[in-house]
């Protein structure tokens, strides 16, 4: 399907990253292809600003450059893809990890850890389990002279 019909890169229920924000770069990939891998443009490098979306709220935005700012350059998300002889498949494929990572790094935090003890039960048996094997330690030792 060409790009100019697609609605967008669906991310999530809430978030589509609409096409006009998706540019697209070709060049030779260094990857499977036989001869042709010298002259056919297969490598595809999906490149998205993710700083200036209007797809994103300015929440999903906060924690998106947030989240990854080990990635971007200046706001900007690169996704390259070659490992597929056809460029098409490696559109898809950059298309599919770019969804994915904005998916993982648009998700909600995890709830805090609460701190807990460990009941009286919980703490008598593994005294006791410790003391068993003191015991059984004990009687492999050979016996002491006194």
């Amino acid at each position: 399907m060409p790009a100019s019909h697609r609605p967008g890169l669906r991310v999530s229920a809430g978030v589509t990253i609409p096409e006009t924000e998706l540019t697209w770069r070709f060049s030779r990939s260094s990857g499977p292809g036989g001869q042709g891998v010298n002259t056919a443009d297969s490598r595809a490098e999906l490149v998205w600003d993710a700083a200036h979306s209007a797809a994103l709220s300015p929440v999903q935005r906060a924690r998106l450059l947030d989240r990854l700012r080990g990635r971007l350059v200046d706001g900007v998300l690169t996704i390259a893809a070659s490992e597929h002889r056809a460029q098409l498949r490696n559109r898809e494929a950059a298309r599919e990890r770019l969804a994915g990572i904005v998916a993982e790094a648009l998700r909600p935090p995890a709830p805090p850890r609460r701190p807990t003890t460990p009941s009286r039960g919980a703490k008598e048996r593994r005294l006791r389990e410790k003391q068993r094997r003191t015991d059984v330690k004990q009687l492999r030792r050979p016996p002491r002279d006194v």
